[in-house]
């Protein structure tokens, strides 16, 4: 049993060898406080939702966090835990990833959620390295293979550090060619939030 909880890095041993301690998957283990949203985010959100027929979802990043306050509530995203233990997998995780200096750092494992989930470590290089120049993260099939998702960065306007992403979740085959007037108006909506989550 405690070969498999290091295994799993819930556990590291000792350097002397003579114990252990816990390891850096133990802090998912216990309950983690969602940030509540503004008024004035949750109604930019709020805003969006009632303008497209797709998901709508705000995630914020705390380090190398990703957190879901906001899931909209007749669209739910994928499981929280699957999207924050599989970044590659999930347009708002690439956005997170995207931003790090080196990914692997917080991409210990590269399974596949559906066949076409990104498992290659060149592959995602190339993928983080459009997400940086076009500033949109997207994922077709990636988590389930019937939808998709766009994410753009929300940035703090005092620093242009990345604080959230905002994603529309939708059918696969309109992700893969998404309309460039509703990448426009997600891209809207998010430097509305800029200010109110910087």
């Amino acid at each position: 049993m405690l070969n498999l909880l290091v295994g799993e890095e819930y556990l590291v041993r000792l350097p002397d060898l003579r114990g252990f301690a816990l390891g850096r998957r133990a802090a998912r283990l216990s309950p983690v406080a969602v940030p509540r949203l503004p008024t004035a985010a949750r109604t930019v959100v709020d805003h969006l939702r009632g303008r497209v027929r797709w998901g709508v979802h705000l995630a914020l990043y705390d380090g190398a966090r990703l957190q879901v306050p906001d899931p909209d509530p007749d669209h739910p995203p994928s499981d929280a835990d699957l999207l924050a233990r599989l970044p590659q997998a999930s347009a708002l995780g690439r956005l997170l990833l995207a931003e790090q200096p080196d990914w692997r750092a917080l991409v210990r494992d590269l399974r596949p959620v559906t066949d076409r989930t990104v498992t290659d470590p060149d592959t995602l290089d190339a993928v983080l390295d459009e997400v940086r120049r076009d500033g949109l993260a997207a994922q077709t099939g990636q988590l389930r293979p019937d939808r998709g998702c766009l994410a753009v960065p929300v940035r703090s306007p005092a620093d242009g550090a990345l604080v959230a992403g905002l994603a529309l979740s939708g059918p696969a085959a309109r992700v893969a060619d998404p309309d460039p007037e509703l990448v426009a108006l997600l891209r809207e909506h998010a430097a509305l939030l800029g200010p109110l989550l910087g």
